[in-house]
């Protein structure tokens, strides 16, 4: 076993390519699940070692790329508290908001073991409760949309504005009823922790969605 520090070959890129590989595949499964779009644009794929839906959808594919595109280096510098999958009625007012908070330690232990087959079978656990979440969820009003959000530390925050990752896909402030719902029902999935990151994953659910 050995211990790094955040620089130490360049481990940040390393946790944030693992982070924002599962981000994605997270994303496009609470859309398929929660039913943000028809189920006929989704395709069974396997990853993690379970059977997943991933949009075959180009546009909306692009979109979460770019997305994550640019929380990489959030990630990567350990700036990204929080990476937040808003579904939003018709009104665009909130009525789920699936919350993955993260955290990395400043020494990092890591093994081969650590790195690849501990957190992949952390991250399968993850997956698998969203696969499921609709059995503690209520059903969503129809014509619901999505965004995704990004809670930074304040240092990151001030940084922000000055670098545009992708051209014409600059962070923007969210909208505060984004961001807000009045006494949301908490819905805890499921929390991790490994030698080199921590998350947890919990649901934000509106009270009344009609």
């Amino acid at each position: 076993m050995t211990t790094l520090t955040r620089q130490d070959l360049n481990f940040g890129q390393v946790v944030a390519d693992i982070l924002c590989e599962f981000l994605e595949v997270a994303i496009h499964l609470i859309l398929y699940v929660r039913e943000v779009y028809p189920s006929g644009i989704f395709q069974k794929r396997k990853k993690y070692n379970v059977p997943v839906q991933m949009s075959c959808h180009p546009e909306l594919n692009q979109y979460i790329q770019d997305t994550l595109h640019c929380v990489k280096p959030l990630i990567e510098k350990n700036d990204a508290e929080k990476v937040v999958v808003v579904i939003m009625d018709k009104e665009h007012h909130p009525v789920e908001r699936f919350v993955f908070e993260m955290s990395q330690p400043p020494l990092l232990s890591i093994s081969s073991d650590t790195l690849l087959s501990h957190v992949e079978q952390l991250l399968r656990a993850f997956i698998l409760k969203i696969s499921v979440c609709d059995a503690v969820l209520n059903n969503n009003p129809p014509g619901c949309s999505f965004t995704v959000l990004v809670h930074t530390r304040d240092a990151a925050t001030r940084n922000m504005e000055k670098v545009q990752v992708i051209k014409d896909f600059p962070w923007i402030v969210a909208d505060e009823q984004e961001v807000h719902m009045q006494e949301p029902r908490l819905i805890p999935l499921k929390t991790m922790t490994s030698d080199i990151v921590k998350m947890q994953l919990y649901v934000e659910e509106r009270a009344q969605k009609t």
